[in-house]
């Protein structure tokens, strides 16, 4: 998570014109009030993160503070909470109208708990934005996570409210942390089938990831029609991140970010916010992934041949010594075999995407064989 990440994603968008030449403004991120942040959180968690702040000596683990990924800092909450506070504001800009999309590359913080830190994640910021866009009177959100790790923090806080959908894609907890997001979680008793969770095999590739999205995502938002999308773009899926076991490229991760941008045009009145998340190759992967994120969002995609200008690759040589990638792409092929095609058994990625729509589809009346 180291802040290098958000540096350098910013000056890879300002050195591609991303910002100035795709009608995007930029909104100043606020920190969030104690009343705020206990909109998902509580209040002996926000308490206890002010504690930690003061005395970053303390170790909490009852609240998941002061572990080996939460450790406590003298900023832990008021870092953590401008993060908030961003996708809190990205929430009101869709709210009043005066923005379609918004992306807020720092959050997408989705394992914190409603009283618990984990996973890097301290608040919620998606969670946030999902309550304040309810609170607005909204009744139907959806919130896709494509994140390696699955979206848990985010998937509990709404366990049991039907006006919440969440779908994660990630590698399955047979492998990876948190070890859930199986397809068997399906949401509480007054959400039934509101929570999906599509478990990847480890190693899986580029054509596996595109398949299952594609067999499940578009089917389910036409179904649950959202007023917003919330999305999480953690690119730790990428076959050069070292905490994860997947191979996507940077090519699969950019038309994810297309797939779910068209969702909302199709489904959501075209409003969609968009965060960050994991993602820890910080040369080679995060710039380059949410610079195509913030020029998806603007509505004019950066070619995926583009060269990265030389006045950012002369930068993160001469601060850190090593060579950026010459190009916005990894060169993949994008290929990937389409559901209607055909079930295979011995595909392990057929078998995920299978077990998945037996537990979710039936629900919302579509492969009713299932039922």
């Amino acid at each position: 998570m180291n802040p290098i990440r958000l540096d350098l994603t910013m000056r890879l968008a300002r050195s591609l014109n991303v910002i100035e030449s795709r009608n995007l403004g930029i909104i100043e991120p606020f920190v969030a009030s104690d009343e705020e942040l206990e909109k998902v959180h509580t209040h002996e968690f926000v308490e206890a993160v002010h504690r930690g702040a003061e005395n970053p000596r303390e170790s909490i683990p009852e609240f998941g503070l002061g572990t080996e990924d939460n450790p406590l800092f003298a900023a832990i909450h008021e870092s953590s909470a401008r993060i908030a506070g961003g996708s809190i504001a990205a929430a009101r800009e869709i709210i009043a109208g005066t923005a379609q999309h918004v992306v807020n590359f720092a959050g997408g913080l989705h394992h914190a708990a409603a009283n618990k830190a984990s996973g890097f994640c301290i608040y919620n910021d998606a969670a946030l934005a999902i309550q304040e866009l309810l609170d607005s009177g909204m009744q139907r959100v959806l919130y896709i996570d494509v994140d390696a790790h699955h979206g848990d923090g985010t998937e509990r806080i709404f366990w049991d409210d039907p006006r919440v959908m969440t779908i994660s894609l990630h590698e399955s907890g047979i492998s990876l942390f948190p070890g859930t997001g199986f397809a068997n979680e399906t949401g509480g008793p007054e959400a039934p089938g509101t929570a999906v969770n599509v478990a990847m095999p480890s190693r899986c590739s580029d054509a596996g990831w595109l398949r299952a999205f594609h067999a499940i995502v578009p089917q389910l938002t036409e179904q649950f029609a959202p007023e917003v999308i919330v999305s999480q773009h953690g690119c730790d899926a990428h076959a050069k991140d070292d905490l994860a076991n997947l191979r996507l490229s940077l090519d699969a991760q950019r038309q994810n970010m297309l797939d779910i941008a068209d969702l909302a045009k199709r489904f959501s009145q075209d409003r969609w916010i968009a965060t960050g998340g994991g993602g820890y190759n910080v040369i080679d992967v995060v710039p380059i992934a949410w610079t195509h994120l913030m020029a998806i969002a603007g509505g004019q995609p950066i070619p995926l041949r583009t060269e990265i200008p030389e006045d950012y690759r002369t930068y993160v040589y001469e601060t850190y010594g090593v060579d950026a990638p010459r190009t916005m792409s990894d060169d993949a092929d994008l290929w990937w075999r389409s559901w209607e095609v055909g079930y295979d058994p011995s595909d392990p990625v057929d078998r995920t995407i299978m077990a998945t729509r037996k537990e979710i589809f039936p629900l919302y009346g579509l492969d009713p064989w299932f039922d």
